[in-house]
């Protein structure tokens, strides 16, 4: 679900963006992908924030998969 690398359509590079997934597996390593890990590390996009292992947004209202590539 990330961003590829390489270059975009104005011949700039993009660089990689791993998004968070919308639900902690509740592994115990802890996944590259972790919305846990991730707001620990300050990673998260912004306006993102995570309850009850779950991410959720700020002002409350609900998301898809698209707007988070959008803000990532």
């Amino acid at each position: 679900m990330g961003k590829k690398k390489g270059k975009d359509k104005h011949g700039k590079k993009s660089v990689l963006v791993k998004l968070p997934k919308t639900k902690c597996c509740e592994s115990r390593s802890k996944c590259g992908r972790c919305p846990l890990r991730m707001l620990k590390e300050g990673t998260l996009p912004p306006g993102y924030t995570v309850k009850k292992r779950r991410l959720v947004r700020v002002d409350g209202r609900s998301f898809t998969k698209k707007d988070l590539t959008k803000v990532a």
